[in-house]
């Protein structure tokens, strides 16, 4: 007994030594400096592996290294440097200081990244030759250096520093041993144009009894780039004779490189309208609106008191807006690069262009709808479905379902919601999504509703009016068991049909519907015109209460064939139109129209043929 608990105490100190100390932040570098002494620890034994470990469970983006023999005698015609990068998987740079032992001394860098480009500067050193090395990356430039143990040296080599650095135009990052205390002169000289990024509060030489600081992490700030440090630290080990530091910084994005996707409009209403947009960056987000572009208000979210800031997903409803009102707005989002319970940091600020919507008007009946579904993220079809209705005026547009397939992450799903968007002018235009059993699959399924509008902003199903017409939306979940072994477990619509259940019996009990000039069902999957011995469990929880509620039409999909029952073909009460689905000869749009008391229903195939015209 006694040796089993041993051994799993045994196994639980190699769990936490093996588990990353310091997690790294999320859009944050990890600059990290190691003085390796070309390998020799503390105890005077040169061992690579024991430098490379360290480098590997520091986990960084970048090392700035110094003291690396290249071919020397000295260490056995090793080049130190390969030797690093091999062991941890990582490219390299190496710069040569002098010649030394019928080889070569100096700096280098390694990197997960490859580098766009590197120089070297050499730098005085009245008692050995010294070296800046410049390498550049895609977003930024690390530096390395090793300054003289000569103060005149030092203090000549910041002016040469600030000079080799002065044309680059993104952010610049020196690491490097610097051989100065934090109060010396070369310190504040550096000051001028450098912050110091790391902890200079923290000792790093010697390793095995630290009692100065010498070894540094700075950013260039001549520019005005901005440099959030979100943690910073000095890595305990005795494996060289320096003690190796680093900083997670987040870089401020460039403003172009603030947005990932067009702002889209959802849930409309009479009395409001919900922006929405995606970021690359964590940000603070607002939109300026009003019905005079001179003239406008700003709106933010708010939860709780607290402002829903710092991440990518931005969601701001207007509210209090008059009915059938036009409305200019623009969205503006600023990058937070530092979000900390006393301090926060700001980058810079994007916006959109000016755009405008119009509100749902309560006393004008006539409105135009397109109704997509099936899509499965067909982005030609798709296109080639826009290209016949982009000369319609057209005042909403709904997505039956299908349209996101099988979404694995949220990137995939901001591409697809962005093309729409960009298609059918979604920065103007609202649009409705309602979900499909293919919206109900993949990794990002259980968060896909955090991009989109509910209905009423509550659930994926719902009913609201625009002007006198009524619309109805289901959600039908999917299109097999919920013991189905291809869900695990994992769902329950069968009691999600059934709240719905009690919604449309309440909805077509409520005074909205029954005084309703026309009133339209929208939901994916069909309860009519499918195979009796199919599975339709929508068909068995609502078929009773639709058969007999007063609804002009239903818009259905997800069979991937076009299809109209007329009146009473299926026992139907009312026209039902299935559009068709992702391919050249069956895919559709359909026009929905309302113009006085008058509504109908023009489909149209890929070729921007009529194939179907229905008066409802």
């Amino acid at each position: 007994m006694k040796r089993s608990y041993f051994y799993l105490c045994f196994l639980g100190v190699i769990v936490v030594e093996c588990a990353p100390r310091h997690p790294k932040n999320e859009n944050t570098v990890r600059v990290m400096n190691y003085n390796v002494n070309n390998g020799r620890g503390a105890d005077n034994v040169v061992d690579y592996q024991r430098i490379a470990d360290v480098i590997v469970k520091t986990a960084p983006d970048v090392v700035a290294l110094q003291e690396l023999d290249s071919v020397t005698c000295r260490s056995n015609r090793v080049d130190v440097l390969s030797r690093l990068a091999s062991l941890t998987a990582m490219y390299s740079v190496f710069g040569a200081s002098i010649n030394y032992d019928d080889g070569k001394y100096g700096i280098g860098i390694l990197s997960k990244e490859k580098p766009v480009s590197w120089n070297q500067i050499p730098l005085p050193g009245r008692e050995e030759a010294r070296l800046l090395l410049t390498v550049e990356f895609k977003n930024f430039v690390l530096c390395s250096t090793h300054l003289s143990l000569n103060p005149h040296d030092r203090l000549a080599s910041v002016a040469i520093i600030d000079d080799a650095v002065r044309d680059f135009d993104k952010p610049v990052m020196l690491a490097g041993n610097l051989n100065a205390r934090p109060s010396s002169p070369v310190m504040n000289a550096f000051q001028e144009n450098w912050t110091v990024l790391s902890d200079s509060a923290k000792f790093t030489y010697p390793s095995d009894y630290p009692n100065r600081t010498v070894d540094y992490i700075m950013g260039y700030t001549q520019k005005e780039h901005i440099y959030s440090v979100w943690q910073t630290h000095v890595v305990k080990t005795l494996a060289s004779d320096h003690l190796p530091l680093f900083a997670d910084v987040r870089l401020k994005s460039p403003k172009e490189k603030i947005f990932r996707s067009p702002v889209y409009l959802q849930n409309p209403a009479t009395d409001s309208m919900t922006v929405m947009w995606h970021t690359n960056v964590p940000c603070h987000s607002w939109v300026e609106y009003g019905t005079d572009c001179l003239n406008m208000h700003t709106a933010q979210t708010f939860e709780e008191g607290i402002a829903m800031a710092n991440n990518t997903l931005n969601r701001v409803k207007l509210t209090g807006l008059e009915p059938g009102t036009q409305y200019f707005y623009r969205a503006y989002s600023r990058e937070i690069t530092l979000y900390q319970p006393y301090k926060k940091e700001f980058g810079e600020t994007a916006t959109t262009q000016i755009r405008s919507f119009k509100t749902l008007d309560d006393k004008n009946s006539d409105f135009t709808a397109l109704i997509f579904n099936d899509l499965h993220d067909s982005y030609p079809i798709f296109d080639k479905l826009v290209k016949h209705v982009k000369d319609v005026p057209y005042d909403v547009v709904f997505f039956n379902g299908d349209c996101i397939s099988d979404v694995q992450t949220e990137g995939a799903a901001i591409r697809t919601v962005s093309h729409y968007t960009l298609g059918i002018g979604g920065d103007s235009i609202p649009s409705v999504y309602i979900r499909g059993n293919h919206e109900a699959r993949g990794a990002y399924s259980p968060f896909l509703w955090n991009m989109l509008g509910k209905i009423g902003g509550e659930h994926s199903y719902g009913a609201f009016n625009i002007g006198s017409t009524r619309f109805v939306i289901l959600d039908c979940g999917e299109d097999k068991p919920d013991n189905n072994w291809a869900y695990y477990g994992l769902n329950d619509f069968t009691q999600y049909r059934k709240d719905q259940t009690e919604f449309l019996k309440k909805e077509i009990a409520s005074k909205a519907f029954k005084t309703a000039e026309k009133r339209v069902l929208i939901h994916h999957i069909p309860i009519y015109g499918m195979r009796s011995n199919s599975f339709n469990p929508s068909r068995d929880e609502w078929g009773d209460i639709i058969a007999n509620a007063p609804f002009n039409l239903c818009l259905n999909a997800h069979t991937h064939s076009f299809n109209h029952l007329a009146k009473g073909m299926f026992s139907n009460n009312f026209p039902v139109v299935t559009g068709g689905g992702n391919y050249e000869e069956n895919a559709t749009v359909m026009v929905l129209r309302k113009h006085g008391k008058r509504m109908n229903l023009i489909a149209l195939n890929t070729e921007g043929k009529i194939i179907l015209m229905l008066n409802v």
